[in-house]
């Protein structure tokens, strides 16, 4: 919950990743501390922050986070943070494309967005 450690991953996504437009947080002390809103100010990315204690507000994320750790992540003994690192990557991959979701009428994310599908 340190910010600091939360702005060196920001510069890092940003060096790696270019500036988004705009980014979304919930209202944690690391989001809402002045390091990480100089951050994002400086480089013209408009700030969005979920309502206070308002899961529901980011709620695609929520279930996915949900998803990775009760079908991977507590399934797993895992002993170092490259070993967790090799764990969300093939999840994220498992879940965009091979694991249906019930929300895109049991189709996968990846042909969602491929095909520009309207569910």
């Amino acid at each position: 919950m340190h910010y600091d450690f939360c702005v060196e991953a920001l510069q890092d996504a940003l060096q790696t990743y270019g500036n988004p437009k705009i980014f979304n947080t919930d209202q944690g002390c690391q989001f809402t501390a002045n390091a990480w809103i100089n951050e994002l100010l400086q480089k013209d990315i408009n700030i969005s922050m979920d309502g206070r204690g308002r899961a529901l507000d980011n709620v695609f994320i929520e279930r996915f986070w949900r998803s990775l750790k009760q079908e991977k992540i507590y399934l797993m003994d895992l002993q170092s943070v490259q070993q967790t690192q090799v764990a969300i990557t093939d999840y994220m991959k498992f879940y965009n494309t091979k694991r249906k979701h019930q929300s895109l009428d049991y189709l996968v994310p990846e042909l969602v967005y491929q095909q520009g599908f309207i569910i």
